[in-house]
């Protein structure tokens, strides 16, 4: 009796061993997947992760030299060791943060200038200009750390590339665009990119150094003279 009853436990622990390797078999495959499937874009989603903390630092602290690895860890809520694992040390990571915030201005100009209709294309070129100053303005620290390193060294000959030069270009296409349209302008479109963006910028340096502000509003009219010099 009693080696029929373990006889008889055996089987049912076998055939459930059984059932678990093959009639769930299916459920655990797609268990996996399912969680291999999540993990698809982790890493790009953490270094955004990241870098949308370290922006919110940047606004917190006194400046660029005050950002830690440490200290971006600890917003994001993971381990120093994890940040690493994007990037090599925190001048990789200051400089991904200034590809952050160049995109960052880059789409805030992109959506004032699809607010404006396309026919009117001064009013396009103005919302360019309106949009790069405000971003300036309201992100000190940020606009700091993107225009510190000026441009890289280039060979003669070679015309110059990175986030400032595509900000010019393509206010120059704007610029462009007036011309196709029949409007008129006292120099080339490229040239009245370059005039418009060095105008902006210097305007903007100024209002970040006064102690004195006149406002922002001061600014983003400088940026409408600064045009009505470039048109005809």
């Amino acid at each position: 009796m009693a080696d029929g009853r373990r006889n008889d436990r055996h089987p049912r622990r076998a055939g459930a061993a059984e059932g678990n390797a093959s009639g769930n078999n299916g459920q655990v495959s797609e268990e996996v997947q399912a969680r291999t499937r999540n993990r698809w874009g982790e890493g790009e989603r953490l270094r955004g992760e990241i870098l949308a903390a370290a922006s919110r630092l940047l606004s917190e602290l006194d400046g660029e030299d005050a950002l830690t690895i440490r200290g971006v860890a600890r917003a994001v809520g993971i381990a120093p060791a994890s940040i690493y694992q994007h990037f090599s040390d925190r001048a990789a990571l200051v400089t991904g943060l200034a590809e952050h915030e160049f995109g960052r201005l880059r789409l805030a100009m992109e959506a004032a200038e699809s607010r404006v209709p396309a026919e009117d294309s001064v009013g396009r070129v103005r919302a360019l200009l309106h949009a790069y100053c405000r971003f300036a303005m309201d992100n000190p620290g940020h606009y700091r750390l993107m225009t510190a390193n000026g441009a890289s060294r280039i060979a003669p000959g070679v015309r110059p590339h990175g986030p400032t030069i595509d900000l010019i270009d393509r206010i120059s296409a704007a610029f462009a665009r007036c011309a196709e349209s029949g409007v008129a302008l006292r120099v080339p479109a490229d040239r009245a990119g370059v005039i418009a963006f060095v105008g902006a910028h210097g305007r903007v340096a100024l209002f970040h150094s006064s102690g004195r502000r006149p406002g922002e509003d001061a600014v983003v009219s400088f940026a409408d003279e600064l045009l009505s010099l470039i048109f005809a």
